[in-house]
């Protein structure tokens, strides 16, 4: 580096001294100037700057509109350096009714909605001030504020607003600084005043008391406030906390017994097209399976309405469904970190916040007066003056005709101020007939008892408490109790008690019919079949199988391989179509074929063998797979394949061979086993097992034949034991020597 006495104004510094000194500076002016609102008056400073800026341009509330383009310009050009798109961002927001309690911008055009839409381009916007944004800037040029050299050096900018109107609390704030950051919800403005108007009367007021007069938010959106007074006052009392908000809702009765929900209104800050979205994601993934439709019918006014699946759904238990999965029910935290009056930032609790909005109201009251004082005291001289010269008018007019220096000799002559000189002197002649000694003495008569009355309200602070809360209650009485935008809008309501969710509820269980091809191919039909004649199939495959189950259920396969496979019921093709091949869902070998389909109960003993006779008994709990390559659970000899497999629900086994041979005895002599080869059911000299089925020896055997049962109960020429050949079947067995065929 070049010496210093070479390079000029050029220090050494250590970097992290630099770096530390540039981020503080950083830091400052983030909180200070961008992000913390004024305990005082509420507002940011892009926020104030945009009310003045509207005030220069006479933008009042019974003014007509002006180009948003021309409002920002101003602010940009004059107070607020920096983007256009920011301070036009900050503007939307103050016109809009669903993010802020009492708009501080009446905006013409759009202006965005609820659904998370965003405003027209600044070109096509028009604004003016509202009566809210009106009252804050009340009182500004009668020296109720100080303000400081704008950003060029150009203009002034106030500090602070007069704030005649509750801002902070009322519409809230929210931001985020380096380090630190601000939340703090909207409250109704009636309550406000009473809760200030009591502070003002009982100085030493608790934060119970005051609780009785804000009991808690009041959002725009109309949600319902869920928390008890014992957690709002906590929160209000370290100024730290949050609120449970959930959405208020009705339950609309229609034809047939069964009912809709009525959604009216949704919690603070959620964009409502992004909750119906995240509701028909849940419908659709099936996480919230007691809703059949949900559709949006809002105008004006918020209007959800959620169809449940069905009238025996309990909207209770809907309702707490929908709570826990989307932001119907959200949490709003509390965080009253501002500037206080000496601009410094911290955390007050609700008392402070509204102690420091009446200090700053008391200071605001006092300038305004002295302000006032001091014009009465300058125009009182002025009208000495007048009177001085109407008293002596020839004289005074003589002195101004003939004398080259006519202030000098009034001054002289009457003992006149200067100010009187020059009041005197500026007069317009077409006025001198209207200066009439009874109108000046009147004039200062009143001005001397206005005078002498703002010098007893500066003495007496008890009178200035009296006239601030008489400001509070024109406050109340303009925008709050009896004007539809002071009623409240959030009800606060008991934190709700748990409600326990049924496990059953939370599921989507629908009655459908799983059809399976003889080529297998699988689909789930909606609802539970009756004629499976009339289902078709692709050309040159038939129907198999068929088996009534609920979405909810499993589906075992059973194959050729002695492997079981599992399948959720809601994971299978719709039935408008053919369905699909069961292979794409497990590793079913293309040689291998389906032996049996049915619904998985975890309760059930199942009957499996293979078709050289071998069988066994195993639990239905222990054969459900839990990956696609299945479940090896009948090992076969080689060459063998499995032939059966049923419900071992009974007390004896039919095993019928394709040598038309017949042997029963009783299911005891089968083992249970989880894996195996078995043991002998039926000897064969040729041939192989065709069927078996476990029954009730006193109902009798049943087989089918066609579409009907034949029964027989006369069984005790096949009565025997386990591994014999067996005799003949009785006559009128089915030829396909089989009990049943595939249903």
């Amino acid at each position: 580096m070049a010496d210093s006495s070479e390079a000029g104004d050029i220090h050494t510094v250590a970097l992290e001294d630099a770096l530390g000194e540039r981020y503080l500076s950083y830091a400052l002016s983030t909180i200070m100037a961008r992000s913390l609102p004024d305990v005082r008056d509420g507002l940011k400073p892009v926020h104030r700057r945009l009310l003045f800026a509207m005030r220069e341009l006479r933008l009042n509330p019974d003014s007509g509109f002006k180009k948003c383009a021309r409002i920002v310009g101003d602010v940009m050009g004059k107070f607020h350096p920096h983007g256009d798109a920011a301070i036009y961002d900050a503007m939307v927001r103050l016109a809009q009714s669903f993010a802020v309690r009492y708009p501080l911008v009446d905006g013409q055009g759009n202006f965005g909605n609820i659904d998370g839409d965003n405003a027209a381009a600044m070109r096509y916007t028009e604004a003016r001030m509202t009566d809210v944004a009106y009252a804050l800037l009340e009182g500004i040029s009668e020296d109720s504020v100080d303000f400081r050299s704008t950003y060029d050096g150009e203009g002034g900018e106030p500090e602070v607003l007069p704030a005649n109107f509750p801002n902070l609390l009322a519409n809230g704030a929210a931001g985020i600084a380096v380090g630190m950051a601000t939340s703090i919800p909207p409250h109704n403005v009636a309550e406000i005043c009473a809760a200030l108007v009591h502070l003002i009367k009982r100085p030493n007021a608790t934060l119970g008391k005051i609780l009785d007069f804000i009991p808690g938010p009041d959002f725009p959106t109309g949600c319902v406030l869920c928390e008890d007074r014992e957690t709002i006052l906590e929160a209000y009392k370290t100024g730290r906390g949050s609120f449970r908000v959930r959405a208020s809702y009705e339950i609309e009765r229609v034809k047939g017994g069964s009912y809709s929900v009525i959604i009216t209104g949704i919690p603070y800050q959620v964009q409502k097209a992004k909750l119906i979205e995240k509701i028909a994601e849940l419908m659709h993934t099936r996480k919230l399976t007691m809703i059949e439709d949900v559709r949006d019918e809002s105008t004006t006014d918020v209007r959800l309405v959620i169809e449940p699946k069905s009238r025996n759904v309990n909207p209770d238990l809907l309702m707490e469904s929908l709570f826990r999965q989307t932001d119907l029910e959200n949490r709003f935290s509390l965080n009253m970190n501002v500037l206080d009056g000496g601009r410094v930032p911290r955390v007050m609790n609700l008392r402070e916040v509204l102690q420091a909005f009446l200090n700053h109201r008391h200071e605001v009251l006092v300038r305004r007066k002295k302000f006032r004082l001091t014009k009465i005291e300058e125009r009182l001289e002025v009208l000495g003056g007048y009177l001085i010269a109407y008293l002596n008018i020839d004289e005074v007019i003589k002195i101004i005709r003939e004398d080259d220096h006519p202030k000098t000799a009034l001054i002289k002559e009457f003992k006149l101020s200067d100010l009187q000189a020059d009041a005197v002197l500026n007069m317009r002649l077409r006025h001198l007939r209207k200066l009439e000694e009874v109108e000046i003495k009147k004039e200062h008569a009143e001005l001397t008892k206005e005078g002498k009355q703002i010098r007893g309200l500066l003495k007496d602070k008890a009178q200035r408490w009296k006239n601030i809360a008489d400001e509070i209650r024109d406050i109340k009485k303009r925008f709050g109790s009896g004007t539809d935008l002071g009623k409240r809008q959030t009800k606060i309501r008991k934190a709700p008690s748990a409600v326990v969710i049924p496990l059953e509820a939370m599921i989507d269980r629908e009655p459908v019919t799983i059809l399976c091809s003889a080529k297998g191919w699988v689909r789930a039909a909606k609802g539970h079949l009756e004629k499976i004649s009339d289902i078709k199939y692709k050309e040159g495959d038939r129907h198999r199988f068929a088996t009534h189950a609920q979405t909810t259920d499993k589906l075992i396969i059973f194959a050729t391989n002695g492997r079981f496979y599992t399948v959720p019921a809601d994971r299978l093709p719709g039935g408008r179509g053919f369905g699909e091949p069961i292979r794409i869902m497990v590793d079913l070998p293309n040689d291998q074929d389906i032996v049996a389909m049915m619904v998985h109960d975890p309760n059930r003993k199942l009957l499996v063998a293979a078709n050289d006779g071998r069988g066994f008994i195993v639990a239905e709990k222990d054969v459900v797979a839990q990956t696609r390559s299945g479940k090896k659970v009948l090992n076969l000899s080689d060459g063998g394949e499995a032939a059966v497999c049923t419900s071992a629900d009974g007390d004896h086994v039919a095993v019928v061979g394709q040598n038309r041979k017949l042997i029963i005895f009783p299911v005891v002599e089968l083992p249970e086993m989880t894996r195996g080869r078995g043991v002998i059911m039926q000897r064969y000299k040729s041939g192989l097992l065709s069927d078996a089925k476990v029954f009730t020896l006193a109902d009798g055997l049943s087989w089918q034949i066609g579409v009907k049962m034949r029964t027989e109960t006369n069984l005790k020429d096949w009565l025997g034991r386990r591994a014999q050949a067996g005799r003949v079947v009785p006559r009128g067995f089915a030829q396909s020597r089989r009990f049943r065929v595939d249903n």
